[in-house]
């Protein structure tokens, strides 16, 4: 079965985009777009080395085991259609401090972190916000371990790798989000 188009796919979401009259970010989750499809898309502001996945992923199958959490899912991302982030912080505050310290006071603060597409789709939308020392980590993405995604950048070009939940990089911030939407889901027509 051949790939819809996603600019198809995209094209509903305008109207969603314009009434929050805010930036955002279109994200393709991976049902429409692989991982090992997108990355090699991803460059850094001005560069052309794509974006790569960390060797220490251990294959194609330990990377499709982060998958979107369920808080994210329930604010309005998809694992199967295009939806729009909006509100997004880097988070380089959350630089040199431990991750589930830094999940914790995005939760406190009514946000939630971004996922593993998310970042994709910021570093897509705007390859100047992965920089030297202005990394990010991607907790809205987990596979229940103690491993944690993160955007950074190697041998001049982006790369996803993970780094451990208990451990602080001065680095790598916490990406996070305000809201999501997705497409509005029809409501039924009665026959009567």
């Amino acid at each position: 079965m051949a790939r819809p188009d996603l600019a198809e796919l995209v094209t509903p979401l305008k109207p969603v985009a314009v009434s929050h009259a805010a930036p955002f970010l279109v994200v393709v989750p991976r049902a429409l777009l692989s991982l090992e499809e997108a990355l090699p898309k991803l460059t850094l502001a001005g560069k052309t080395k794509p974006g790569v996945i960390d060797r220490n992923y251990k294959g194609g199958e330990d990377v499709a085991s982060f998958v979107t959490i369920p808080r994210l899912l329930s604010d309005g991302a998809s694992d199967t259609d295009p939806y729009l982030v909006f509100d997004v912080q880097r988070g380089e505050e959350f630089c040199d401090v431990v991750p589930l310290q830094a999940m914790a006071t995005i939760e406190e603060r009514g946000r939630t972190p971004l996922s593993i597409e998310e970042g994709i789709a910021l570093v897509t939308h705007f390859p100047e916000l992965l920089a030297k020392n202005k990394c990010f980590e991607l907790a809205g993405s987990r596979n229940g371990d103690k491993r944690v995604p993160a955007l950074w950048i190697s041998q001049g070009a982006p790369k996803l790798g993970w780094c451990w939940q208990g451990n602080p990089h001065s680095w790598l911030g916490m990406a996070s989000a305000g809201s999501r939407a997705g497409l509005p889901v029809p409501v039924p027509v009665s026959a009567g």
